[in-house]
């Protein structure tokens, strides 16, 4: 079941579903929770953007999705950094890994 589960959520991402968002908080609250806990105003398209950083999606895998450049994609990690206060010198991946 969870399988099938993390699939769609996988398939919702890549199809840069509407539906990613409300998947994700009803398979994984504390996920929303725990980001709450350090920056409690991210925006919806905030929200997904760390959905898509917590599915270790590439900044290649993510600008494909979601039809920006990886440049773009790059801005939006720095932007994301600052607001979670996650230093530069710090893998955003691991550190999603590790805290949500």
């Amino acid at each position: 079941m969870k399988n099938l589960a993390e699939d769609e959520i996988l398939r919702l991402a890549k199809e840069n579903s509407p539906r990613l968002l409300s998947k994700y908080k009803s398979l994984h609250p504390d996920f929303f929770e725990k980001l709450a806990l350090i920056q409690f105003n991210l925006q919806n398209s905030e929200l997904i953007f760390c959905i898509y950083l917590k599915l270790n999606l590439s900044t290649k895998e993510i600008a494909t999705y979601t039809f920006v450049t990886p440049k773009a994609v790059q801005n939006r990690k720095n932007r994301i950094r600052k607001k979670l206060n996650i230093d530069s010198s710090i893998d955003i991946y691991k550190w999603f890994d590790e805290h949500l």
